[in-house]
């Protein structure tokens, strides 16, 4: 008997060679088979591959990062310009005048200078808030060092021509250097009196929030938690 077998051979097992495990019934192991602790295993390995092809999506090179800096500094330059235009043509025209109705009691517009920060808040600060602002934009232009990502690039333009319009009244404005009265006109109804700039850096915040909450970061990287 065992001369026979000796003979014949033991027969192959192609599973068994193929994957090197074997399920309990000696049947050899799927390639997409459940861990003891029940993940799948090729879901895994699906999500990290879609994960690494998002990774490489962004393109990173410096054509891409210059790009973006040019867009940050392009939406600067549209906000500031809008809000120093603006304000020069509230002084001429509107400042110790009546104000003027845009809708009814719901909208005017009425020139004050404010040396607290935005919307009023704060008069008492008006270095503090400059020195917040100077920060504000020295973070700006660090961060434009590594970026890639459009979104972003939009919302620190916001930020960035927002905080410069408002820093150039504090530089130039009465009553001096670095305590100077920010121009605002834009009064709804039952609110503060704002201007262009304080618009701007509103809206480049809640965009900013908003990449955050998606996970987006500056450099294009999504985080999925």
């Amino acid at each position: 008997m065992a001369e026979a077998e000796r003979i014949i051979g033991t027969p192959d097992i192609t599973g068994a060679e193929g994957s090197g495990e074997t399920g309990p019934d000696g049947a050899a192991a799927s390639p997409d088979a459940v861990t003891p602790d029940g993940q799948d295993t090729g879901a895994t390995a699906a999500d990290a591959d879609a994960g690494a092809d998002a990774e490489a999506a962004v393109d990173r090179s410096p054509a891409a990062r210059r790009r973006r800096i040019i867009l940050l500094f392009c939406v600067a330059v549209v906000a500031y310009l809008l809000d120093l235009g603006s304000k020069m043509l509230v002084v001429a025209k509107l400042e110790h005048q009546e104000p003027i109705e845009l809708l009814g009691d719901w909208l005017k517009l009425d020139a004050i200078r404010n040396a607290g920060a935005a919307f009023g808040i704060g008069e008492a600060f008006t270095i503090i808030f400059t020195i917040i602002a100077a920060t504000v934009i020295v973070v700006i232009a660090r961060l434009a060092r590594k970026l890639y990502s459009l979104p972003w690039a939009v919302a620190l333009g916001l930020l960035l021509g927002g905080a410069l319009g408002n820093l150039t009244d504090r530089i130039f404005r009465a009553p001096g250097v670095f305590e100077g009265a920010v121009v605002d006109f834009i009064a709804p109804a039952h609110f503060a009196v704002f201007n262009l700039a304080d618009s701007a850096i509103v809206c480049g915040g809640i965009l900013i929030v908003l990449l955050s909450f998606k996970g987006l970061d500056p450099d294009g990287t999504v985080h999925k938690d």
